[in-house]
């Protein structure tokens, strides 16, 4: 089974993975962050972007990670930064056939839908921002390193007409999604976000957890927005379960899809 063999999925390369584990620390010194992602020249760049961004709505650019990292916050930077690392090795993977520059155009919708919808919330802004960037990741996971499992899945969704997570059930017997819960406990992500990861196509069967209706949503969202990772993926249905215990109405719901849509331009600086 995939899922149980960690040791063919993906390891973070050294640099990242160090970062990633200082900052689990209780406390840590803002001068060793940011001498850490230094050493990751995408990675810094990534976040400084991410400092820069209109969501943040400063009055001056940020042009040092230290200044980044004032601005954003620790405990902010703390899942940025893991998130943005993440991402930033995975897209120098080389996948055949496989359209990666859509799949992370999705992804970065999601993470900006997901944002939004914690602001209005007063949920952690950071943490839904970060699992709505990386709600997918077993996808992309599995059409890079099990190339001929992914084809077979993908030609039976064609066949059938039915969801690519329908699919991949039928034809493997498990989901992308747990490839995605297994790969962000291995990284040491807050559990919160794997549980998110794990749960978001089906929250309707567990207990109320609101980082997984939250991405849940997010998801809908950004397909509703045409951030899409398929010309022809069908749109995933909207839970009443996860609906109903977000307490949205459809009012602010109407506002969020018109606010992240403005900020379309900042789903490229994600990407780039």
């Amino acid at each position: 089974m995939v899922v149980a063999d960690l040791d063919r999925l993906p390891a973070l390369p050294e640099v990242v993975q160090d970062l990633i584990n200082y900052l689990q620390r209780p406390e840590v010194d803002v001068g060793q962050v940011a001498y850490r992602i230094a050493r990751d020249p995408a990675l810094a760049a990534k976040l400084l972007r991410l400092a820069n961004s209109s969501f943040y709505g400063l009055q001056r650019q940020v042009a040092t990670i230290r200044d980044a990292l004032t601005v954003l916050g620790l405990r902010a930077a703390r899942t940025l930064v893991t998130g943005a690392a993440v991402m930033t090795h995975f897209q120098t993977l080389v996948v055949a056939g496989y359209d990666q520059r859509a799949f992370w155009l999705h992804s970065a919708g999601t993470s900006l839908c997901a944002r939004a919808l914690a602001r209005e919330l007063g949920a952690n802004m950071e943490n839904a921002f970060t699992a709505g960037l990386l709600h997918d990741i077993g996808r992309l996971i599995l059409a890079a390193r099990f190339p001929a499992k992914y084809r077979s899945v993908m030609a039976y969704r064609a066949e059938h007409d039915c969801y690519r997570i329908e699919a991949e059930q039928a034809v493997l017997g498990f989901e992308h999604t747990q490839i995605g819960a297994a790969l962000a406990e291995r990284w040491k992500f807050p559990a919160e976000i794997a549980e998110a990861i794990a749960n978001h196509h089906n929250p309707m069967e567990i207990s109320a957890n609101s980082l997984v209706d939250l991405v849940h949503l997010a998801d809908v969202m950004a397909y509703a927005l045409e951030f899409s990772d398929s010309s022809d993926d069908l749109v995933p249905c909207l839970s009443d379960v996860a609906w109903n215990r977000l307490g949205i109405g459809w009012v602010e719901f109407k506002r969020l899809l018109g606010e992240v849509d403005a900020q379309r331009n900042e789903a490229e600086w994600i990407l780039s």
